[in-house]
């Protein structure tokens, strides 16, 4: 269904310069984006190419890969010429796994300024990127930041990573050089926000954003969620990266979450659920779980409320592109688009939801290309 975002829901992003990650615009008015990065052996071409292009089939907008030696950027130019996502290479320690990685054609180049070496290095770096058309992301870490902000602040603390980031910001724009996004990420929600907050203030390149070595999929699923919710919340990100100990793919789903929760972006099927109590007139938990592992597959922005009862049901059908509500003696009432439309016997649910999505998507599609070619 279509609405008009009520003044409450509406999200003021902050304004900033849009610069390009390969054909991937960030910042400006694009589309916040969502990053992930394999955990291949970069070496591994076959591995990364499958990694890659698993997360491409989630909706990643962008993904980083690993350049710790020689034999990961050797791989990087054939890595990227199978995949049709923007590549990123995470450079630390080596300069000149940078500049291989700017002539191997990675879309942006990740260093940390805190371990890539002397000014002359950085320079370097960004000679080569210059010359491959190659972004860069300034990336500030609480955990890596140089020993004289150390000295001068006496702990990673907000104030340190800005002034890091701001110490590098000005190195590129001394080499004219422009496209650069930053990050100021710490595993530490509350350093992380205030950091990113100072930061946003501080000037307006393009912010990468997320809560670093976040844990597990369930607590760095809260962590992240708390920590970029807030920045997103106040505006504040142009392309996010959830970092879960888990499959990266995981990664991108809880990234579109996040995005979707908030309004900012959507992807894929929004199910809207009761958490089921004694009311519940069918197995509302089980039909969800699997309800959301068939409709995984779709990537067409739509909403389906699934409720046990008649308490909240007709309420949330009213929202949502189909509802479902359980009904007494095992049948049900469906929605399309808040009417009520037809009732459902209990052994029907899943398969029966998962048609009508289906069916509803691929209108929606028709009517995009319908669109697009008038």
């Amino acid at each position: 269904m279509s609405y008009t975002p009520r003044p409450y829901r509406q999200i003021q992003r902050r304004k900033s310069r849009q610069i390009m990650v390969g054909n991937v615009p960030v910042g400006g008015d694009a589309p916040i984006t969502v990053q992930s990065m394999t955990n291949t052996l970069t070496s591994d071409i076959a591995a990364t190419v499958a990694q890659i292009k698993a997360l491409e089939k989630a909706g990643a907008d962008i993904v980083r890969v690993s350049c710790p030696d020689e034999d990961s950027t050797k791989a990087l130019k054939s890595i990227i010429q199978q995949v049709a996502v923007p590549v990123v290479a995470d450079i630390h320690f080596h300069y000149k796994r940078g500049i291989e990685a700017a002539e191997a054609g990675a879309a942006c180049l990740r260093i940390n300024p805190g371990n890539i070496g002397s000014d002359d290095r950085v320079r370097e770096v960004i000679k080569a990127a210059k010359d491959h058309n190659c972004s860069i992301r300034i990336g500030v870490n609480a955990g890596s930041l140089e020993k004289d902000l150390l000295e001068q602040f006496g702990e990673p603390c907000p104030e340190a990573m800005v002034a890091s980031a701001l110490r590098h910001i000005k190195i590129l724009e001394d080499h004219d050089f422009f496209n650069f996004k930053i990050s100021c990420k710490a595993s530490d929600v509350f350093l992380a926000v205030a950091a990113y907050q100072q930061l946003a203030e501080a000037c307006d390149y393009p912010l990468h954003i997320g809560v670093t070595e976040a844990g597990g999929l369930r607590t760095g699923t809260v962590k992240s969620s708390i920590g970029m919710g807030s920045l997103l919340w106040a505006g504040i990100g142009d392309t996010i990266r959830v970092s879960l100990s888990a499959d990266p793919v995981e990664e991108i789903k809880v990234g579109f979450d996040i995005l979707k929760s908030l309004g900012l972006r959507h992807r894929g099927v929004n199910v809207i659920s009761c958490p089921s109590c004694a009311r519940q007139q069918f197995d509302v938990i089980e039909t969800v779980k699997v309800l959301e592992e068939r409709l995984a597959h779709i990537a067409t922005p739509l909403t389906v409320s699934v409720i046990g009862c008649v308490v909240n049901g007709p309420g949330e059908a009213l929202m949502t592109d189909i509802g479902f509500t359980g009904g007494g003696r095992g049948t049900h009432q469906v929605y399309i688009k808040g009417q009520t439309s037809h009732r459902l016997q209990n052994e029907d649910i899943v398969a029966h939801l998962v048609k009508l999505v289906e069916e509803k998507a691929a209108e929606i599609e028709r009517n995009k290309a319908q669109s697009a070619a008038a």
